[in-house]
C-alpha cells in the first residue's frame, strides 16, 4: 500500500467540532499527525461561526479562510477548490447526533470520513449511512481506536489461529467513575452532552464506553453477538441516561461472555479490559498495562507477549513504532487507524481497492443494533433479545 513519502504528498484533512473545550478534537490531531503522513488543513470546529474561528486559528494553527462556520459551508467550499488543495477526508469529533447528517453530506460531496463512535444517533441512520456507502467511492472509518493497540493486534491473530482452541467464554469491562457525581449540572461541556438523550442517544454509559467494550469483545474473537440480556442502572438522581449496567451475551460462534462498563465506578480512570478463553487455553489484556499481552495455559506457566518483542505476529508488528521496552499507549493505538486509513485513500487514488484494516460501517451499524438491543432488553426486565 503507498505510502505518503512515496507518493509525494500528505493526505489532507479536515474536522468537525473538535473546538475550544473539547477533548477528542486535539486527540484527533495528535493521532492523525503522529506518522507524518496527514496534515490538518480546515475544519468548522463549532456551532458558533466566531468559536470556530477562534478554535482553528489558535489551537490548529489555520488560515482564516479555512475555518468555516459549519460543516454545511466546509462541504461547499473545499468541493470547490481543485484537488491539489482541498481536503480528503473529513473526521467528525461532534455529539453524537450530528454523525449522520455531517458523514451524509460528506459523503455526498465525494469525501472519505473518519467518525467517532457510536456511528449515528440511531439505528435507523446508520444502516442509511450504510446503504450510501454501498453506493458510493467513499472510505469509512470509525474510531474504535483500541482496534489499534499492538497486544489487541496480537490477541485477534492468536484467536484466529485457533492458538486457544474453540472459545468458551469472552469477558471485556470497561469501568469509569467521573460520572459518579452529577457532573452535567456542574457546567462540565462533555457530561451535559453525553447525559442527554436528544444528543447522545438512547444510552448514556453504553452508548459512549459499553460500544467500545462491545466492539473490542467483537474484534479479537471474530465472532459477533448474536443474543443478549441487559441489566442497566441510572444511579444519579435525576440523570436521564444509563451511567451502570451488565449485560450477559451470546456470540454466534459459540461462545458466551458479559460486558461491563459503568461511569460511576468511584476512583476508576479508564479500566478497559479483556478476556478470553477457549478450550486450549485463554488470554487476558489490560489497558492500563497495554504492552503486555498474558496467555494462560493449563499444562504450563503463564506466558507474557510484549509489544515489540521476539515471535509476537506480522498484526502486531505492523501496529508497533517503537524498539521493546518503550512504551506505546492510547495516541499511538490511534494513529495506527489514521494511518492506515490515509495509506487507503492514496491507494485507491492508484488503484488498489483494499480495505483498510480499521473498524467501518459494518462495525458501526453492529454496535448500533448492540446499543438499543442493551436499552430494549434493560427496559423490558432484562429479557433476552436476538440483536
Amino acid at each position: 500500500m503507498s505510502r505518503s513519502g512515496s507518493s509525494g504528498r500528505k493526505v489532507r484533512m479536515g474536522m468537525i467540532g473538535g473546538g475550544e473545550g473539547a477533548f477528542i478534537g486535539a486527540v484527533h490531531r495528535m493521532a492523525a499527525e503522529l506518522d507524518g503522513e496527514i496534515e490538518l488543513v480546515c475544519g468548522a470546529f463549532s456551532s458558533d461561526p466566531e468559536r470556530s474561528r477562534r478554535s482553528g486559528e489558535s489551537l490548529y494553527r489555520l488560515t482564516p479562510d479555512r475555518c468555516y462556520a459549519d460543516y454545511v459551508t466546509l462541504f461547499e467550499a473545499e468541493a470547490a477548490l481543485d484537488a491539489e488543495h482541498r481536503m480528503d477526508f473529513v473526521t467528525i469529533a461532534t455529539p453524537n447526533h450530528l454523525h449522520f447528517d455531517a458523514a451524509r453530506r460528506a459523503i455526498e460531496a465525494g469525501f472519505h470520513v473518519v467518525c467517532d463512535k457510536p456511528v449515528t444517533h440511531r439505528l435507523e441512520d446508520a444502516l442509511a449511512l450504510s446503504s450510501l456507502l454501498e453506493g458510493s467511492d467513499c472510505l469509512f472509518c470509525l474510531t474504535h481506536n483500541y482496534t489499534g493497540y499492538p497486544m489487541i493486534r496480537e490477541a485477534r491473530a492468536l484467536v484466529a489461529s485457533g492458538a486457544l482452541g474453540n472459545l468458551r467464554r469472552a469477558d471485556c469491562e470497561y469501568l469509569q467513575g467521573w460520572l459518579s457525581v452529577a457532573e452535567e449540572s456542574a457546567g462540565n461541556k462533555q457530561a451535559e452532552w453525553r447525559t442527554d438523550p436528544a444528543r447522545s442517544g438512547a444510552a448514556g454509559c453504553f452508548g459512549d464506553i459499553g460500544s467500545h467494550a462491545q466492539n473490542l469483545l467483537e474484534f479479537v474473537t471474530g465472532q459477533r453477538i448474536s443474543r443478549l440480556c441487559a441489566d442497566l442502572s441510572t444511579w444519579i438522581p435525576g440523570r436521564a441516561l444509563d451511567d451502570d449496567g451488565n449485560v450477559l451475551v451470546h456470540l454466534d460462534g459459540g461462545a458466551r461472555g458479559v460486558i461491563s462498563a459503568s461511569q460511576v465506578a468511584v476512583g476508576e480512570e479508564n479500566g478497559l479490559e479483556l478476556r478470553v478463553y477457549g478450550e486450549k487455553g485463554g488470554l487476558s489484556w489490560s489497558q492500563t498495562e497495554p504492552n503486555s499481552l498474558v496467555l494462560k495455559w493449563p499444562d504450563r506457566s503463564l506466558e507474557v507477549r510484549r509489544t515489540g518483542g521476539p515471535s509476537v505476529s506480522g498484526e502486531a508488528t505492523s501496529a508497533t513504532r517503537l524498539p521493546s521496552g518503550h512504551p506505546e499507549g492510547y495516541l499511538e493505538a490511534f494513529a495506527v487507524l489514521y494511518r492506515d486509513f490515509a495509506r487507503s485513500i492514496l491507494a485507491r487514488e492508484s488503484g488498489d481497492r483494499v480495505r483498510p484494516d480499521v473498524p467501518g460501517i459494518e462495525e458501526g451499524v453492529r454496535g448500533m443494533r448492540f446499543i438499543e438491543g442493551v436499552v430494549a432488553s434493560s427496559n423490558q426486565g432484562g429479557v433476552w433479545l436476538n440483536i
